[in-house]
């Protein structure tokens, strides 16, 4: 098999740690649960995981506000619970990845508890500090997360900025003891044995040191639009807004430099990566000194799955790689919508979720699956705004209000596009609290109701037509088909609005396959004409040793069909 890294042939698994699964009975996941389900992780088919910030934090931004980068929160366990859970995930095969923010930190940081202290305090340069201009802000930058991007501190009589939550100060990555810090910090989960870091918000690291005002228009459909900070979407309008607003707040000069410095501290150990929550191809700088991956967003900003997007994407998106860089591919993480409600149409939904696994299996790159997916999970929309973890929604549903909104539309609103919606615990059983803490504990999001109606893992765990065993049996094929994990791409049938069809070639060993997948609900008869028509069936009968004529292929609405081309 041609050589790759151990990242090029896995797939990840998001473990949300608040909702994966409650070992002591808080109502809250912890490390003690979550290692307590490696063999379940095993069995699914899972190679790498990655953990959603699990530092100490005042959870202001659920976790994403970190108080302390060398540590675990309390509510999680202890630093030695820590390393049980990686060393029972590297004793079954499992690689684990850490969510790593760059840009910001807790205010309850010592770092910024000592930066605010005073003017002249050693760490005041650790963080970006301005006079005032008229009486208010330095200038008229605004947070994604709600209003001015600038607090003003009483006690110094300066303003501290912050891209995101006023709880969440940006570093200042202009000064070398931050770099020193916070590389120190890097080392010792790496030192610990951690595989590599997802690195959170990068794009927002650096702004524009001369700190201008904009020169955009924060208008009512666009804070609807962009109130987790970022346009997610494909409306150009919406984009094009967001950027005369933000220009000065992101991809300023020195990221990529500052990339490369931590790829150097990466590879001061062997065999770890980084994959950056970005999606510019310019985060992979030569190949080979920046990140090993960036996602491919661009993929899951639609309400539909195409094969002209899926098409259009993979053309653009491959054809911009640096060379040797590797992609990556993901239809949902902790920030978006659960991809079975958001690409369902409604009545094919489970389907359409199917064929959306698929499609993330047999692409070209690394897949990156959410915890819970597997399941069907869908989104849960919280019924009262006091049920609310997500501060932006908060925030968002009662500006909603003071903008005279009826409440129960900004509700729906909110709870529409609250992260809440993807966040809720796991559903192992089909009990009190979906058997994720005890009964009569309150867990810290709501639990889905739909555990009850066969969305958990126990409900599914022997039915063999459960999403649950379709997704052991899609990753086992993945792992046992080479030109599946590294093949190039090749699209066929390029015309066609309803089916998307490729082929995925490798040469050591030599072997291609013909994947088609039905994006639509209505059956296909699909003339192949390829050059070799006998073709060994891989999905949906996987035949042991016997070949077929294909000339024709019949494929039911979303269906899936996958198989081994054979030379005659």
């Amino acid at each position: 098999m041609t050589e790759l890294k151990w990242w090029q042939t896995a797939v990840f698994y998001q473990i949300y740690p608040r909702s994966f699964a409650d070992g002591n009975g808080d109502g809250i996941g912890d490390f003690m649960g979550m290692a307590e389900k490696l063999d379940y992780l095993k069995d699914l088919g899972i190679d790498a995981v990655w953990l959603s910030p699990h530092f100490p934090s005042p959870q202001f931004d659920v976790g994403y506000d970190i108080s302390d980068y060398v540590n675990v929160a309390p509510e999680y366990g202890t630093l030695d619970d820590f390393k049980r859970f990686l060393d029972g995930a590297h004793e079954r095969g499992i690689r684990v990845i850490l969510d790593w923010v760059l840009n910001h930190t807790s205010h309850l940081h010592t770092w910024f508890i000592e930066s605010r202290s005073s003017r002249d305090n050693p760490k005041r340069d650790w963080y970006i500090w301005k006079e005032g201009r008229d009486g208010g802000p330095p200038n008229n930058w605004l947070s994604p997360f709600g209003g001015s991007a600038w607090e003003f501190d009483e006690t110094t009589g300066q303003y501290y900025y912050h891209y995101f939550l006023k709880e969440q100060p940006d570093l200042n990555w202009r000064n070398p003891e931050v770099k020193k810090a916070m590389w120190d910090a890097v080392r010792f989960w790496l030192d610990m044995g951690v595989d590599g870091y997802r690195l959170d918000a990068i794009g927002t690291i650096f702004e524009r040191p001369d700190m201008p005002d904009h020169d955009g228009e924060l208008t009512d459909e666009l804070r609807r639009a962009l109130h987790h900070g970022f346009p997610d979407g494909s409306d150009k309008k919406v984009a094009n807004a967001w950027e005369r607003i933000y220009h000065f707040q992101h991809e300023q000069p020195g990221v990529h430099e500052l990339m490369q410095e931590l790829r150097k501290v990466i590879d001061e150990y062997p065999d770890r990566m980084l994959v950056g929550e970005n999606s510019d191809v310019r985060y992979y700088g030569n190949g080979d000194n920046e990140l090993h991956m960036a996602f491919n967003f661009p993929l899951m900003k639609t309400d539909r799955i195409t094969p002209n997007w899926v098409r259009a994407n993979q053309q653009e998106r491959l054809a911009s790689l640096p060379p040797g860089a590797w992609p990556c591919n993901t239809l949902n993480n902790h920030d978006t919508s659960r991809h079975l409600t958001r690409y369902g149409d409604g009545r094919n939904n489970e389907a359409i979720a199917r064929t959306s696994l698929a499609l993330m299996l047999t692409m070209r790159g690394t897949p990156f699956l959410y915890n819970g997916e597997e399941i069907g999970m869908t989104d849960y929309f919280l019924p009262d705004i006091s049920l609310f973890g997500d501060p932006p929604a908060v925030w968002f549903y009662h500006r909603e209000i003071a903008d005279g909104t009826p409440p129960d539309v900004a509700l729906a609103r909110a709870a529409r596009d609250s992260r809440d919606r993807c966040r809720t615990p796991l559903q192992w059983r089909n009990a009190p609290n979906a058997g994720f803490s005890p009964s009569g504990v309150r867990t810290w999001l709501p639990v889905n109701p739909n555990h009850a109606e066969g969305v958990n893992i126990a409900d599914q765990q022997d039915d063999p037509k459960s999403m649950l065993n379709f997704y052991r049996q899609m990753l086992r094929l993945r792992k046992e088909t080479p030109s599946l994990i590294f093949g190039d791409y090749a699209p066929i049938h390029e015309k066609s609005n309803e089916y998307f069809a490729f082929l995925r070639k490798s040469t050591s060993p030599d072997q291609t396959c013909l994947v088609v997948l039905n994006l639509s609900e209505r059956p296909q008869k699909i003339d192949l004409e390829l050059p070799q028509n006998v073709v060994r069936c891989l999905y949906p009968m996987p035949s042991t040793n016997t070949s077929e004529s294909l000339s024709q292929l019949e494929l039911a609405p979303f269906g899936i069909y996958i198989g081994e081309l054979i030379s005659s």
